[in-house]
């Protein structure tokens, strides 16, 4: 959620003062390795001096005019967007630490970085408003196409400086309180529960679900990002739902919004030249989520009317944005960038954290033995207590995204010229963090190529805090990580209390949609569990 997809509060701290060591909480994972470096060590005009020219950057070299854009390009190119995470990877073994890819039609140059210890140092000096590279054709969508809706407080996604830091601090009090988040165990909970009726129906003969098992996840997903960001059930989880069926169609929509990024920036940037057909469904797309939230937040905002409130504990998190600021189109931004970013985020998350659970049976049955252990009775409701119990399972999907890491990376645009791995890097440059190579790498994780949550318990291996940050860090850090974090936990607690998972067919790649995620059928065996 936002890339960005962050429990996911238990997987980042929050924004920390960048000249202040602070100690680590006392969540499971707090025994972790820090760097050893002084990440916030100042940058004088010595280091400056010594630092090598930004010409020198090792990278692939770009041809005149097509510049590095034409390795995107279909038949003639050398990078397909899909097996992305294996370029970043082979970037790093042809090049090494650092990596430039410049001559990218009408976007500033990409910069790789393969150095946890940078990537702390980096992250710790940076100010109030960092700048995230942003999606371009959502910023133009927001302050250009759609200007008139979004004004001057276009939301946190896709937006920098001091529009984020107004719209961020008018939404990050709710959307962060502990207290929030826990009254959404039950709802989420209950739609969990619907959830695996479903999915107990759906099976075949031999217990397999259905070839479509992802997009019944993304169901899932929005029927949970609707409870929390429009106060309502959408009816995702109907068995007869249609393909022209509302929630169907805003599936839909969350998915070509973000899988077709890549393609507008890298592959066919030229919607910033004229209106390509791409361009135009992009921008109905988005059209189609406004109009959608809108329309929710004004039914909420009636309901408020009437509600009879003693204190803000009766309040949703939807309610509490609508009194305290007394503007729906806040509201209605706050639903349109979570549910944006949040669908596609967390289902892929989802599929992946079940594959892994299908195929890896001797950890899926530790997580099952916790989950025992703290929910004896698979009837009793869940509670936030019982899921702050479950360390090994935290931990296990804290593996999954060190390994097969969801967002395959993060990054900031440079606002001021920087020294990074010895070069002197110029302002504006996109600095990529790829998180999906540097969480795999010997130098900061022990035996990484081995699949062991138990690293997250330990405090005894190698193990740097910086290099595998799926929600980001700082201020910055995922909005809607504590929820996503919250849905992904129950989702683990109900279905492997009763079922077991099991996996009978040919293993699966992982590739590049928008997010990092297994591509195929996800075809699980759903079986019962001994009571």
């Amino acid at each position: 959620m936002g890339r960005s997809l962050h429990s996911f509060t238990a997987y980042a701290r929050p924004y920390l003062n960048p000249n202040t060591r602070y100690a680590t909480t006392g969540c499971p994972f707090s025994k972790r390795q820090r760097s050893q470096v002084a990440p916030t060590a100042a940058l004088n005009d010595e280091i400056f001096a010594n630092a090598k020219p930004y010409s020198e950057v090792p990278g692939p070299k770009p041809i005149p005019i097509l510049g590095n854009t034409w390795r995107m390009v279909p038949i003639i190119g050398q990078f397909d967007i899909s097996e992305f995470a294996k370029v970043t990877k082979m970037f790093l073994e042809q090049y090494g630490r650092i990596v430039r890819l410049g001559g990218l039609i009408g976007r500033p140059d990409l910069l790789f970085v393969y150095d946890a210890d940078e990537i702390e140092r980096m992250y710790r000096r940076e100010g109030p408003t960092p700048f995230r590279p942003a999606m371009p054709c959502l910023v133009k969508y927001k302050s250009e196409v759609r200007k008139d809706f979004f004004g001057e407080l276009p939301g946190v996604v896709g937006v920098h400086g001091e529009q984020w830091r107004r719209f961020r601090s008018k939404v990050q009090r709710p959307i962060l309180q502990p207290q929030t988040v826990k009254k959404y165990v039950a709802p989420i909970e209950l739609v969990t529960e619907d959830f695996i009726k479903y999915m107990e129906d759906a099976r075949d003969v031999n217990g397999d679900l259905p070839h479509e098992f992802d997009n019944d996840i993304h169901r899932w997903s929005l029927e949970c990002i609707g409870r929390v960001a429009l106060d309502v059930r959408l009816g995702c989880l109907s068995p007869k739902l249609t393909k022209d069926s509302e929630p169907q169609r805003i599936i839909d929509a969350a998915k070509f919004a973000l899988r077709n990024v890549a393609v507008l920036e890298l592959k066919a940037p030229y919607w910033r030249y004229f209106p390509t057909p791409l361009w135009t469904k992009y921008v109905n797309n988005m059209n189609f989520f406004i109009d959608l939230c809108s329309r929710y937040i004004n039914e909420a905002l009636e309901r408020l009317k009437t509600k009879k409130v003693t204190s803000e504990n009766d309040l949703s998190l939807l309610e509490r944005v609508l009194r305290s600021e007394g503007d729906p189109k806040i509201a209605t931004i706050m639903a349109l960038d979570l549910i944006l970013v949040g669908i596609d985020t967390i289902s892929m998350a989802v599929c992946s954290i079940l594959y892994q659970a299908a195929t890896r049976v001797k950890q899926q049955e530790k997580m099952a033995e916790e989950i025992r252990r703290v929910l004896p009775d698979p009837s009793q409701p869940l509670t936030y207590s019982d899921l702050d119990k479950l360390h090994y399972t935290k931990a296990f999907v804290r593996e999954v995204f060190r390994m097969y890491s969801t967002v395959i990376g993060n990054g900031r645009t440079l606002q001021e010229d920087d020294v990074i791995c010895g070069y002197h890097i110029p302002k504006g440059v996109q600095v990529v963090f790829p998180t999906i190579v540097t969480g795999n790498m010997e130098q900061f994780v022990s035996n990484p190529e081995e699949f062991r949550p138990e690293r997250w318990l330990q405090s005894d291996e190698r193990l740097h805090s910086f290099a595998s940050l799926p929600y980001g860090f700082g201020a910055r850090i995922c909005l809607g990580r504590r929820f996503a974090d919250l849905e992904i936990q129950v989702l683990l607690a109900k279905l492997l209390r009763r079922y077991r998972l099991e996996y009978h067919h040919e293993p699966l790649d992982y590739a590049v949609t928008f997010m990092y995620a297994p591509d195929g059928p996800l075809r699980l065996r759903m079986l019962p569990r001994d009571e």
